[in-house]
């Protein structure tokens, strides 16, 4: 960084860099500054602004943005939560009327992807990012995952010893297995048959339904329960961070991917308004950083970052959310789904 000399009568002559002259101002500016006083111009720029408001989509993320909060005291954190699609929905509507709220978003990426293409959402830059893998990153800088869970199989080992569970997609097919498997019947459904379709083809996950599975109209963290309280003895269709989770408070549950496997992602992303925008960087920082990704990863949760391992992660992993014809092809998975569970 450059200095120059700058004096006042009053003051005497005092060093000044050139940066702190010609700081950045505009949402872009703040989200590509890589200078080296980085760090003291977000925190310095975050006082200011006194308040963050962030959109995400659930609960799992609490114990993450409680870290943010502990780091930086000085900023009222504020966040609304809802789906993916919901969210997405209101950013637009929200642009639309010119109303600029949100700093940042917490999302899964099929809900960023038609914010990127509607121009509302802001590229940036965290010295966090070199940590992560291509595959964890949106290539033109739009966002980056911040977590990853994957669908696999999910049992209780007081009911189903870890020999006898299934260990691939054909081993659901054992007739003994016939009524003693639940699945939730939100999107996780279409996503696990989305998996299953990719991974063997459709004429195999239709054999499925020899199998008497049940479906729970519930999320999956419930049927997850029901598996931990041994109302269910398995389900092949549950997140490793939900077993992960009960099972380090004691739970009497294993996870396992049965072949390639469907992933939720969250990502961090930056709106174009943000009107809050070192307070944005800050919380997309620190959520990116070792220390954030640590927090997820204590819930069970994967991470994107190279120097950190992974719980769980399967070899083949799908990320449909990254796929332009997903909406269309989550539609005939979810009919597929219902037609081999018995639904109408």
């Amino acid at each position: 960084m450059g200095f120059l000399l700058r004096c006042v009568a009053a003051a005497g002559c005092v060093v000044v860099g050139f940066s702190a002259l010609a700081a950045p101002l505009t949402v872009a500016e703040i989200a590509t500054y890589e200078g080296p006083d980085r760090q003291a111009l977000l925190e310095q720029g975050a006082r200011r602004e006194g308040k963050i408001l962030v959109y995400s989509i659930g609960a799992q993320a609490d114990p993450v943005y409680a870290g943010f909060m502990k780091k930086y005291p000085f900023l009222k954190f504020e966040i609304a939560k809802a789906d993916a699609p919901t969210t997405s929905r209101r950013m637009m509507e929200e642009y639309a009327a010119r109303t600029y709220l949100v700093d940042a978003l917490d999302l899964a990426v099929i809900g960023l992807r038609p914010l990127m293409e509607l121009g509302v959402l802001q590229p940036y830059k965290s010295p966090q990012l070199a940590h992560f893998a291509k595959t964890g990153l949106e290539p033109s800088g739009y966002w980056a995952l911040d977590y990853q869970s994957f669908v696999g199989m999910g049992y209780n080992t007081m009911l189903v010893s870890e020999a006898d569970a299934p260990k691939t997609y054909d081993d659901l097919l054992d007739p003994k297995w016939r009524g003693r498997m639940a699945i939730p019947g939100t999107s996780t459904l279409a996503n696990f048959i989305g998996a299953l379709v990719t991974d063997r083809g459709e004429a195999f996950a239709r054999r499925l339904s020899e199998q008497n599975i049940r479906v729970h109209e519930v999320s999956g963290r419930a049927v997850a329960n029901l598996v931990v309280s041994g109302e269910v003895a398995m389900s092949p269709a549950l997140f490793n961070s939900h077993i992960a989770n009960s099972r380090d408070q004691g739970a009497p549950v294993a996870w396992r991917a049965l072949g390639g496997v469907y992933s939720t992602t969250g990502a961090m992303a930056l709106a174009a308004k943000a009107p809050h925008p070192h307070a944005a960087m800050l919380f997309i920082d620190f959520v990116l950083s070792r220390e954030g990704q640590e927090i997820y990863g204590s819930l069970g949760y994967a991470s994107a970052r190279t120097d950190m391992a992974s719980r769980d992660k399967p070899e083949k992993v799908y990320y449909f959310g990254d796929d332009p014809e997903y909406p269309q092809n989550y539609e005939k998975w979810l009919a597929l789904g219902r037609q081999i569970t018995g639904q109408k």
